[in-house]
């Protein structure tokens, strides 16, 4: 049965509901279930903008046209989406015998929108399954894995967060259509050569949006306009940040800021990562370590250096807020057993985000010991749950200027700062986050790539990362330079490794010097967090004099594209585009684009070459059809639509200036 719901098209078939209807130019929002009524949450998307849109219903089926998309169904319920050329972008999987003249009739009995129920619950095993409709399809998106794929066709994919893990999935296809599949649930996607399938282990609602677009960057920005686009970078994120693992002291921080400005080297923003307080649980800083907070962050300001605090959502038992924490009721319960979440430096377990009050009690610890001190950046650390996404759109808060925030994910340890904040009149929000899921981008989150190895295949995974991330709707985005685990500055394998890396991210949307180095530093002290010991040095001076003078040229380049890479904030701010863009996303009409996967454009202009092997001193690139291009050290000129062989001495990434300036906005 068909038949129309204000401006939605709804097919119903036993216990079945349907409903396609246009959300945002040339996009659909398609929606079923099995419960009686179709649930409420939007999850990713917000409100969608009015289209002319046009609904009609016969005998045989029903179709909305929406712009440049169309979807039709046929009276037994099988759903397909043309582009307005007439194109097949998708088709639902279905082999039945309910249409005998169907060309695809089966026995099989596999249905495209399967609800296996729960027993004992309202919900269902969730699987949805789309024809692979064109055998040459290209698959780009879906978030932050490890592993070094371009091309996702053929993927396997777990539909949940890790440490290093950002399921974000939002698919771009080469047929000219984006698909996000608007549920938070824990689940899979296979994006198999026969099959194209979704899952949600537990979910009451199939949930997915579909846009039609002529090119990657109309569709982006159409998923943009339907999730929301991130603020605009404060000036602090367009330089240079200091990162390890960990600065015990706060004469340790210092001497590091204090040796940045001795050399007249750029840093924006360091970091007093976890382990800075006495007990987990207590949100403050050591007075046996850090004796003088609100000094040292006036020294900081005073050098133009942000400062950026760790926050743990963990309660150590031994703390002086367990009990009265335990009181109010303000922490995670358990069943069963001891009540313990984590046994890391201690027996600890989280206090309840979802606990207005427990919020409040967060919050109030932090403000007293933290932002009255003049820190206004936190990075609210998961400790590394292993959680699902979560519906963002009820902590959409508008926060007045000045604001530096840490970590988001999960949201609920950080509402209890948002919460705050926003009563204290603050705005303009950047989290670093670990994990975020579809629509974070709006919250100003910034995600890094995780407790990453210190390896050469870890690298050519994080440039993997870093493109299907922005693809998939987060333009801000960032990577431990090095690597998080291991490596040792002294060891020369090490220190070639580590030049690539900081070359490279030197044109990533953040540039970020973080890791845990080896050796490990000699204990400082015996209370409090100093039996986190720290890793070695992990300064651009710690690797010596060739190392750090390709530092010190590196953070030269990215402070000299200050003002560029302020403009690709305001493109990423104004309409979602990535800052880090696949070189497809430039040249869509050069077939070699969408295969090259190892290049990347910073922006418009900047064809970046990263060195991903050990031992390279020349090598290949191919520079896209449409443009002329210039070295970005030299004088010597390409026409495009060719590979040319370039040298790569340790000292030098290619990168390459796309000349045809007529083609792209001049920044």
């Amino acid at each position: 049965m068909f038949f129309k719901q204000d401006s939605t098209l709804v097919y119903a078939y036993d216990a079945e509901k349907l409903w396609v209807e246009p959300w945002g130019q040339n996009a659909l929002r398609i929606r079923a279930t099995k419960a009686r009524c179709m649930p409420s949450e939007d999850w990713a998307l917000q409100p969608p903008a009015q289209t002319d849109a046009e609904i009609s219903i016969s005998d045989d089926s029903a179709c909305v046209v929406n712009g440049k998309i169309k979807a039709v169904i046929s009276k037994r319920g099988k759903l397909m989406v043309w582009n307005s050329r007439g194109e097949l972008l998708l088709e639902e999987y279905t082999r039945n015998r309910r249409d005998v003249l169907d060309p695809k009739c089966s026995a099989i009995e596999v249905e495209a929108r399967e609800f296996k129920p729960t027993p004992g619950s309202d919900s269902y095993h969730l699987t949805m399954r789309f024809e692979s409709v064109d055998p040459g399809e290209k698959l780009f998106g879906m978030g932050q894995y490890q592993q070094p794929f371009f091309d996702l066709k053929g993927a396997d994919l777990e539909l949940a967060h890790r440490n290093s893990q950002a399921s974000v999935p939002f698919l771009l296809s080469s047929l000219g259509y984006g698909l996000l599949w608007n549920n938070p649930a824990v689940g899979r996607a296979v994006l198999g050569k026969n099959i194209m399938s979704f899952e949600a282990y537990s979910t009451a609602v199939l949930d997915y949006w579909i846009v039609a677009g002529d090119t990657p960057a109309e569709i982006v920005e159409s998923y943009a306009d339907a999730t929301g686009k991130v603020p605009m970078m404060p000036e602090y994120g367009l330089g240079f940040w200091q990162c390890k693992l960990r600065y015990q002291t706060q004469e340790e921080l210092l001497g590091v800021a204090r040796e940045y400005k001795r050399r007249n080297l750029p840093l924006d923003l360091i970091v007093i990562d976890f382990f800075h307080w006495p007990l987990q649980g207590e949100w403050k800083f050591d007075p046996t370590y850090w004796p003088d907070p609100d000094a040292m962050v006036k020294e900081l300001q005073e050098m133009g250096v942000e400062l950026m605090v760790s926050i743990w959502p963990t309660v150590d038992t031994r703390s002086e807020n367990y009990d009265e924490m335990v009181e109010r009721g303000y922490l995670v319960r358990t069943d069963r057993g001891m009540r313990i979440g984590m046994d890391f430096q201690g027996n600890t377990m989280h206090f309840d985000a979802t606990h207005p009050d427990a919020r409040r009690y967060v919050w109030d610890k932090a403000r007293q010991n933290y932002y009255a001190k003049g820190i206004k950046v936190f990075w609210l650390d998961e400790a590394e749950p292993e959680y699902s996404a979560y519906d963002f759109d009820n902590y959409r808060y508008h926060l007045g200027p000045n604001l530096r925030v840490g970590n988001v994910y999960p949201r609920e340890y950080a509402r209890a700062f948002y919460d705050g904040l926003r009563r204290e009149g603050h705005a303009q929000i950047v989290n670093l986050v670990r994990c975020a899921w579809a629509g974070s981008q709006k919250y100003g989150a910034l995600v890094w790539s995780g407790d990453i190895a210190s390896s050469w295949s870890s690298l050519r995974n994080q440039l993997a990362a870093g493109l299907h991330m922005g693809l998939a709707g987060l333009p801000w985005w960032t990577t431990d330079i090095g690597g998080f685990h291991g490596g040792d500055p002294r060891d020369e394998g090490f220190r070639e490794l580590f030049v690539r890396w900081f070359q490279w991210g030197a044109f990533c949307p953040v540039f970020r010097l973080h890791g845990d180095r080896e050796p490990r530093q000699p204990q400082h002290g015996t209370t409090g967090g100093a039996t986190c010991r720290s890793g070695a040095p992990n300064e651009v001076w710690s690797y010596g004099e060739r190392v750090y003078g390709i530092c010190a040229k590196y953070m030269a380049i990215r402070e000299r594209l200050r003002d560029y890479t302020r403009g690709l904030m305001e493109e990423a701010h104004e309409k979602g585009t990535p800052v880090m863009r696949p070189l497809f996303y430039e040249f869509p009409e050069d077939p070699r684009c969408w295969e090259t996967g190892e290049q990347f454009m910073f922006g418009g202009r900047y064809l970046c070459c990263p060195v991903l092997r050990p031992g390279v001193d020349k090598m290949e690139v191919y520079l896209p059809a449409g443009a002329t291009w210039k070295a970005f050290e030299g004088e010597h000129e390409w026409s495009g639509g060719r590979t040319v062989e370039v040298a790569c001495p340790l000292e030098s990434m290619p990168v390459f200036e796309r000349r045809a300036l007529s083609e792209i906005p001049v920044r």
